[in-house]
This record gives structure tokens, sequence and C-alpha cells, in this order.
């Protein structure tokens, strides 16, 4: 006899039971290594840093020749220079390899082959057209976060930075157990048409390809009849080898319903109905630690407790945030009427009509697959609502495309690594957050600010005239605006030299001499403000230093710089030079900043940034780490 549905849930209640229950299998859930090459659509289970440079030596960036800028100096139209062939001039493909005597290629078309020699006619700078080491990736540069989905271009970047295996987080098994005496496999029918009462056996096809789109691995078992013993047989022979059991049909209350009394004899039941239509008779038990899920047969209820009840499932055991589909505002284009008490999911169809979203009802029915398939979106009519009138406005989940999905904070300023941490320890902690860093400078973190391009920005720039950090060019630049300052670290500022300091370079006052080479900070940056006022007081002109105009927009690009030997020394911070086993001279101590407008501070993740920077102790030891850090003022509001 049919039964009736007794402590039926709401959603909310469902869901609540669920993931109490799955915590922890959550906690303990396994993580894997495999190889980068392997690796796409996986989720990292820990930050991927770079091992290597890339470039990891100088190469031709032009077809053309290797030659040494030196001896390019005097040419003109009127007077080109001449250099012999394969020993003042070596012809180089792009890519090619630039050997040490060389220091800039000339373009294959800017010179004229007079026999075994070329004319070039115009001079050349140091390193022109030649790709320089850590171009592209500098080592120790954070290639992907935690909790990141692999993709094509990451599994490139981590082969070029010389990253072979990456550690990832298991994927979930999900076994499907189709029942039912009149289930047919879809092959049987090849040649002829199901016999009443057959039945193709179809949503087994289309929950393994739900759970392939959510990241997890899917295992179908064989079609089990109605019969209690044989489906509590495969249920257990689905643990064995499977994180999640999903028994689809036979969920309900007639006779030949067995999951209920299959999942009470094997485990524990968490959930025996859910107040939501289609979807009703979903059942929830937990089986040896594990998550079991009896869903209705019919296609519509199956796809949509999928969604709500085990899809969240296998997000939170890869740590993804559940990310919903766009949702649209339409207007209903005429009535819809429900039942109180039910959560119901309607299919509706989408158009713009006049400038406004138009939602159109299609068919109702828990059966009835093509609604899927044609609809264009999901209106939920929650269960304290009797439906919409005709005009009003809704919200539709929308099933065909998705807009613009915006959780991602935006920082743009000066550079420092501890921003890629600061990015990664957001990802850990909050995986539906993400930060994005662009490196401008300070000056540029501002203005990118007053344009309201950025939510924050990174500052660290010096005032000659206070001695004060950051403070007076809120003032100058921000006149009306509310902007509050949050410190970020105190930081060791200094010349790094290579190991060893060949040169013997002690001070500012060295970077006159004949034989250094330095390496400059991008105008703007707080680094090259520091810089200025350092020559000003040693009584330096800029130009009397050799490489003063050539710029680098990261301190570990300044690093890196020096690392190959481009330049002899350059102003960065000390982590830099630690990162890359360099040598440091101390010039100054300053204070780092975060800018952030105030219209900006009640952000979600502004408010977990700032959580981050005043409460996490793993964070700020970290930083110490890292070396030439104070985080004495972390997270403290400084103006």
């Amino acid at each position: 006899m049919k039964q009736v549905f007794t402590e039926i849930k709401s959603i909310d209640e469902a869901l609540n039971f669920l993931f109490d229950k799955l915590k922890p299998l959550t906690d303990t859930f396994q993580t894997e290594t495999i190889k980068v090459k392997e690796s796409l659509g996986r989720v990292t289970a820990e930050p991927v840093f770079a091992r290597l440079s890339s470039p990891s030596y100088p190469s031709a960036a032009m077809d053309g020749y290797a030659v040494s800028y030196k001896n390019t100096l005097t040419a003109s139209e009127r007077s080109p220079v001449k250099l012999r062939v394969n020993k003042e001039a070596l012809y180089v493909d792009t890519g090619d390899p630039i050997p040490n005597s060389f220091d800039a290629v000339v373009m294959l078309e800017d010179v004229h082959l007079d026999g075994d020699f070329i004319e070039i006619y115009n001079a050349v700078s140091p390193y022109q057209h030649v790709r320089t080491v850590g171009e592209d990736i500098v080592a120790t540069e954070l290639i992907v976060s935690e909790n990141h989905i692999i993709r094509p271009i990451d599994i490139g970047a981590m082969l070029a930075a010389g990253i072979l295996e990456v550690k990832v987080r298991k994927k979930p098994v999900v076994s499907i157990i189709p029942t039912g005496t009149e289930l047919i496999e879809p092959e049987v029918i090849k040649d002829r048409i199901p016999i009443p009462p057959e039945i193709i056996e179809y949503n087994s096809a289309m929950l393994a390809g739900l759970i392939e789109e959510s990241g997890a691995k899917s295992l179908r078992l064989e079609i089990v009849k109605d019969d209690i013993e044989l489906l509590k047989n495969s249920i257990e022979k689905a643990l064995d080898s499977s994180d999640i059991v999903i028994v689809n049909a036979g969920s309900g209350k007639g006779s030949e319903d067995f999951t209920l009394s299959a999942f009470e004899e094997l485990g524990e039941v968490v959930v025996n109905g859910v107040s939501m239509k289609p979807g009703k008779p979903l059942i929830i038990a937990f089986i040896k630690n594990k998550p079991v899920f009896g869903i209705p047969g019919y296609p519509v209820s199956a796809y949509l407790t999928y969604e709500i009840f085990v899809k969240p499932v296998i997000k939170k055991l890869l740590y993804l945030k559940d990310n919903e589909d766009d949702s649209i505002e339409a207007y209903i284009s005429r009535q819809i009427s429900s039942q109180l008490g039910t959560d119901e999911f309607i299919r509706v169809k989408v158009g713009v009509v006049n400038g406004k979203n138009i939602a159109t009802p299609i068919g109702r029915g828990a059966g009835l697959l093509m609604t899927l398939v044609r609809a264009d979106g999901l209106l939920n009519i929650p269960s304290f609502s009797e439906g919409y009138s005709p005009g009003a406005k809704v919200k539709v989940k929308l099933l065909r495309s998705k807009n613009e999905i915006n959780n991602t904070l935006v920082c743009i300023g000066s550079h420092d690594i501890i921003l890629d941490l600061l990015a990664n320890m957001l990802k850990k902690k909050f995986p539906d957050y993400s930060m994005s860093s662009a490196h401008v400078g300070s000056m540029g973190g501002l203005i990118a600010l007053k344009r309201g391009e950025a939510h924050i920005a990174g500052t660290h720039l010096l005032d000659e005239e206070t001695g004060e950090y950051n403070i007076p060019y809120i003032k100058r630049i921000f006149p009306k605006d509310d902007i509050r300052l949050i410190n970020l670290v105190y930081r060791i500022q200094g010349l790094v030299v290579k190991k060893g300091n060949p040169k013997n370079i002690k001070s500012i006052a060295d970077l006159v001499r004949e034989d250094v080479f330095f390496i400059n900070r991008q105008a703007g940056s707080g680094t090259r403000i520091l810089l200025d006022k350092c020559l000003k007081e040693a009584a330096i002109k800029p130009s009397s230093i050799k490489g003063y105009n050539r710029e680098e927009y990261t301190h570990m690009s300044v690093a890196s710089a020096v690392l190959a030997g481009i330049a002899d020394a350059g102003l960065a911070i000390y982590s830099s030079a630690k990162a890359l086993e360099l040598d440091f001279i101390p010039i100054a101590e300053e204070r780092y900043d975060l800018a952030i407008p105030s219209k900006n501070f009640d952000l979600g993740f502004i408010q977990v940034l700032i959580d981050i920077l005043k409460n996490d102790e793993v964070f700020k030891n970290l930083i110490k780490e890292l070396g030439g850090y104070d985080t004495k003022d972390m997270g403290k509001i400084i103006y």
C-alpha cells in the first residue's frame, strides 16, 4: 500500500542536516599528486610557485643578428657600422639563445648584408629585441593559488616554470544505481521499440554528465530490479568504490519502492521528503559515514534534487563554492499559482521585449524532460507564496548562459610579494572570493581608485617635505573623498646586488661608477620616489647613473634583472633579494599601506581581507618567513 510522507523538511532544513553529517568527511577528504599535463579541470590543494624563471636564458625576440650594442653606437644613415658576420654579428632566429658576448639583436630588415659583413644604420640599446631571464615568469612567483580550477593556460605556465607535478584534491567518485524492474538499457531497443512496461533508462546518463560537470567522477552500476536484498547488495558494493552513492527511483512510498527500507537497514536516514516540487520524495542517508541519496525517478525531479543537494556536496569535498548560474530580474507574462508550504521550481522561457526581460512559464510536470531542454531559466516560487500575478517582477536563475558574476577583489598599485600570499589566503579561507592584482606603482594605484577602477590600492609613497608615507598624497588626490589607509607591513628597501657583491657596491653613491649598470622602477612607483629622494640627498644627478631610464614594474623583476646580469644593482625590497639568493644592502624602512575608499569598506571581500590582516597568525608567520617585513601594525587603520 502507498504510504504518506512524514517529517517533510524544507530545503534549508534538509541542507543543514546534510552538511552537519558531511563535515567529518569534508575535513578528511584526500588529496593526490598528479602530472601537470594531466591536471586539466582539477582543483589545486596547495599554491603552486614557479621553480624556474621563463625564459631561463636570454633569447632573441626577433629574427636578426645578435650584436654588442657598444659596437653600434656610431651607426647612422650616412655612416653605417660594418660588423663581421660570425664574429661581431651572429645570425639568430627568434628564440635562439644570445651568446654571452652579445647583448642586443638587430632585426633582419634593419641590416644590409654585404659579403661577410652586415651594415647597421641605427644604434641599438642594451637588450633591444632580447627576451631577458624571467621576462614572463620569475622563479618563486605564484602561478596558481589553492582551490583553483586548473585551466589549459595554467598547465602551460606551470610547465614553463619547471613544475611537472601538482597536488590536487581527489575527485569524488559518485556511483549511480538505477532501480526498477521495468528499466532497460538504451542499447536494447537499438532495432526495436520498447515493449510495455519497458522504460529506457536514461537518467543515469544525465546524472553522470552532471557529476562530471561538477568536477567528480561518475560510476554507473547495473540496473537493479525491485528487490530489497539486491538493492542493499548494490549499495554496499558501490560504497566500497565511491564517496557518494545515488539511488535513482524507488524513493517514493509505493509497494515496490525499497530505497527507504534499504537505507534504514544499512545506515542512518537524515532526510525523508523535502517540501519542494518537483523532487518531494528525496531521501538522504549516511551509510559507512558516506552520503547516500535516494532521488526520484522522474527526470526533472532527478535534475533538481541533484542540483540542490548532491552538487553542493561534491563542491564541498573539492573546497569549491557552489556557484549558481546568473540570476536576472524579469517580468512574468502570465499568472502562476502555487501551493503554500512548498518551494516550486517553474521552468520558463525568457525573452527581451521593449527593453524588459519577460519570463513565460512552460510545462510543470516532473516527468517532462524536454521542459528542461527547452527552458532558459528556473523560477523558484517560495513556500510562503501562492504564486505571481501577470507583470510581477521575479528572479530567474538562468540555465542557458551566464552573466557577469563578480566576486573578484581588484587591487591596483604598488607591487609586493605579500599580495600573492594574501590572494592565496583569501582563496584558501573563502573559495568564493578571488583577488586580482595589477602592478602599476603607488601613484597609478591611487589614480585608479580615483577613477573607480579598483577596490583597493597598495601604496608606499614618501612625501619629501613631511617625511610621511601616503597620507599627504591621499589628501592631495582625494580632497573630498573619504579614503581609509590600512597598514599591511613595514618593509626594508635596499640595493639588490649579485651574490657575493662582485662589484663591491656599498651605497647609493656607487651607482655613478663607470662599471655599474642600474635597473630602475617605473616613474610614479614608491620605490622610484624613494630613489630620487636618496639621490637628491646625496647630490647625485639621475643622468649620471647608467640604466636610470631602464624600468621594471615589480621588485621581483628588478631582482631577476640583477640575477640575469642585465644590471649590477637595483632598488627593491629585501624579500625579492632573498627569494633569488642575492645580496642586499639596506637603504630605508618604509610603510606599505592599502588605500580603501570608505564606500568599498563594507564589501564582503574587503571585510574578509581585513579580518585576515588583523587575526590570521598563519598569514603573519608566512610573511615573517620571507624576511625584511614587520607586521606590528598589520590591519590597523592608519588614516
